[in-house]
């Protein structure tokens, strides 16, 4: 599917937002911004950094800002939704359609847009902390030299995913069902989320 294709499955997803839906991203066709899907999400990017998604929930549809923080937000539409986890990130919440104002919309995404262009954006700072391995994956790796050779060969952050995807199972039965089914994974050279970050 093109992206074009996986935005309307999207929208079809939610029949009760597929109007409001189309109405954002018209107006978000409108900028310079380019349209892509990640996560399974419209996503919209300024030289290929995500700047700003569209999307629908239970009660509401919603843009939200990559690095909202940064946007003077003059009218009080943003909010963050994950109040402690998220520093950037804002969202604009649309009820019904009525509320979608093209022209109060269009001044945000341009401000979006040149932030991004002038660098504006939170920097993420990595985990540095060692990579604890739980037992029962190590046992596997030392069992195993190809399996070991190719998680050595991976990010520090697919080794923690890895490893926290094991050590976080609270029981024996758990974490050796988890394990047979990481093994082939590994194998195949691939991270645990790596289906979802190419979406």
């Amino acid at each position: 599917m093109n992206t074009s294709e996986k935005i309307v499955a999207y929208f079809e997803k939610h029949p009760n937002w597929i109007k409001e839906l189309n109405e954002l991203r018209t107006i978000v066709l409108k900028t310079e911004f380019v349209e892509t899907v990640k996560w399974g999400i419209p996503t919209y990017t300024i030289n290929g950094k995500n700047v700003l998604g569209i999307g629908a929930f239970k009660n509401y549809v919603a843009i939200w800002f990559f690095n909202g923080n940064f946007l003077t937000d003059t009218d009080k539409k943003l909010i963050n939704a994950q109040e402690g986890k998220t520093k950037g990130m804002r969202q604009w919440r649309f009820e019904t359609i009525k509320e979608i104002d093209e022209k109060l919309i269009l001044k945000y995404l341009n401000e979006a847009i040149q932030n991004q262009k002038d660098g504006k954006e939170i920097k993420v700072i990595r985990n540095k902390k060692p990579v604890e391995i739980p037992i029962e994956l190590q046992n596997v790796l030392d069992e195993n030299s190809e399996l070991k050779l190719l998680f050595d060969g991976f990010s520090p952050s697919k080794q923690r995913e890895y490893a926290e995807h094991i050590s976080s199972a609270k029981r024996e039965a758990t974490k050796i069902s988890r394990l047979e089914k990481i093994i082939p994974m590994i194998l195949k050279g691939v991270g645990l989320h790596d289906k979802y970050k190419n979406c």
